[in-house]
């Protein structure tokens, strides 16, 4: 948890390097690295699977490039920031490298469009989400000599037919993307405008994603949208045009709830995670068929932004602080050892220090397990950039950020040490940041376990019984194997 509020406080981006296997015959290297959320790593693993089947080998060293992708989140403002900083260490290699190209993918390129071409000369390529399939072409385009761009957002584009390579894998987790783009206009987000409208991948296709997991002995998967309650699979097409769907699409429609049903019953020893859920749209299926299958997990990802409903209203987030915490009543109800997590925005325009005190007052009343909290920053071209006016002085955002921060970590501390005494199952997931010796996994409410290495292995299921804690991180003694394994 500390770990996790140290990267909110400064609201760093995490980057990687990542790799695939090298294909012979081949010349070209490729050096790709990943910004923000975690859809774009997934959608880095599909460009990587476009390139590796045009037979570009890949590096873990950015020197020895001949091509460079960064995904870009366009979230919030230090999250440019960062990419303009890295363009620049990208410059540097290229003077020793000149005929090394650069490309910029992901919610930046679709953001600032030919505006990233005048601004960052060293890029050769602007390609936004829904364009990967044609990096082959708009790599052709750079070879030529020309500056490739193209930042069309589709209305049908999923990408569920490539099967992704799986990047810097642990081989136990990863990601399983099932919708993209979002419908709802939230005045803060910029997401509809880089990701485009809400549509839904086929089912079929998700399954047999999982199930080719499965046989690669990975044991966990989270399923991933920019707002997974909102999936609906009626045939294909825009989630805002099934108004339009024949009766016999309707009738054999599949909602996040049945999809849920249908990956967890394919693998029963799967663990299956989803994010991330907006409250305006999670039904209470979804909360029931978390509770109906051991194999998904008890956590919940619900975003609320503010627990002022002036703000609310603001945001254009389409349901109120009661809705919420009745929704949240629900959760707990079916799933009563659900850890719930949230995002929070402090500082955003016409804040007033009585819809700060909405926030911590909605925060004592749930205390959530753990959080992701930041300051407002505002971003170009959307509704509270046209509308409202940053009103709020930075200082006062950093101290409500700064307050806020301090009443998660007290609750996240609460919610841990309720976990001491128990025995819990921990899937390993890799060495302890902090320990050679000791294991790090998570269980199922997604709190981090760490225990003694003995006899297991990365992938083991294990009993672990909690005997100390902090507030971010569990500690415990293994007991022995479970019997998920």
């Amino acid at each position: 948890m500390q770990n996790k509020m140290e990267k909110t406080i400064d609201e760093s981006v995490q980057g990687t390097a990542i790799t695939i296997a090298e294909k012979e015959n081949s010349n070209r290297k490729l050096y790709i690295e990943s910004y923000g959320c975690a859809m774009n790593f997934s959608d880095s693993e599909i460009v990587a699977s476009i390139l590796s089947n045009e037979g570009f080998n890949t590096t873990k060293e950015l020197e020895d490039a001949d091509l460079v992708l960064v995904n870009t989140c366009s979230i919030r403002e230090k999250a440019e920031l960062t990419i303009r900083k890295r363009l620049e260490k990208f410059n540097a290699v290229k003077k020793q490298r000149p005929h090394m190209k650069v490309g910029v993918l992901g919610c930046m390129a679709e953001r600032l469009k030919t505006k990233l071409l005048e601004e960052e000369k060293i890029v050769d390529m602007v390609v936004g989400p829904d364009a990967y399939k044609d990096l082959p072409n708009l790599i052709q385009e750079v070879d030529d000599g020309r500056n490739a761009v193209n930042v069309i957002l589709s209305k049908e584009e999923t990408y569920g037919d490539i099967a992704p390579v799986r990047l810097n894998s642990n081989k136990v987790t990863a990601f399983v993307s099932i919708t993209r783009g979002c419908d709802n206009m939230c005045t803060f987000c910029v997401v509809p405008f880089t990701r485009g409208r809400e549509r839904s991948r086929d089912p079929q296709s998700i399954v047999e994603e999982v199930n080719q997991l499965a046989e690669k002995g990975y044991k966990e998967i989270t399923l991933l949208g920019q707002n997974v309650d909102s999936y609906l699979w009626y045939g294909g097409g825009l989630k805002k045009d099934f108004i339009k769907a024949t009766d016999m699409q309707k009738a054999t429609a599949v909602d996040f709830a049945q999809l849920l049903e249908m990956v967890a019953l394919a693998q029963p020893k799967m663990r299956i995670r989803f994010s991330t859920s907006n409250p305006q749209d999670m039904t209470l299926d979804v909360v029931r068929a978390v509770a109906k299958h051991r194999n998904i997990c008890n956590y919940i990802h619900l975003p609320i932004q503010s627990g002022s409903n002036r703000v609310l209203k603001e945001m254009n987030r389409l349901h109120t602080r009661e809705e919420y915490l009745e929704l949240v009543k629900n959760i707990k109800e079916i799933i009563p050892d659900c850890s719930i997590s949230q995002d929070m925005i402090c500082g955003f325009p016409t804040e007033t220090e009585e819809d700060h005190q909405d926030t911590l007052s909605l925060m004592q009343e749930i205390k959530y397990d753990y959080g992701y909290m930041y300051a407002y920053s505002e971003r170009p071209g959307t509704a509270a950039a046209r509308n409202l006016k940053d009103d709020v002085p930075q200082e006062v955002k950093n101290r409500r950020l700064t307050e806020v921060i301090a009443l998660q970590r007290k609750h996240s501390l609460l919610r841990s040490q309720e976990q001491l005494g128990k025995t819990v199952e921990v899937l390993i997931e890799g060495t302890s940041k902090k320990s050679e010796s000791d294991w790090m996994g998570r269980n199922s409410q997604s709190f981090v376990v760490v225990f003694p290495k003995e006899g297991y292995k990365i992938g083991d299921f294990v009993n672990v019984k909690i005997t100390d804690c902090t507030s971010g991180t569990l500690i415990g003694q293994p007991l022995g194997l479970s019997d998920n394994n």
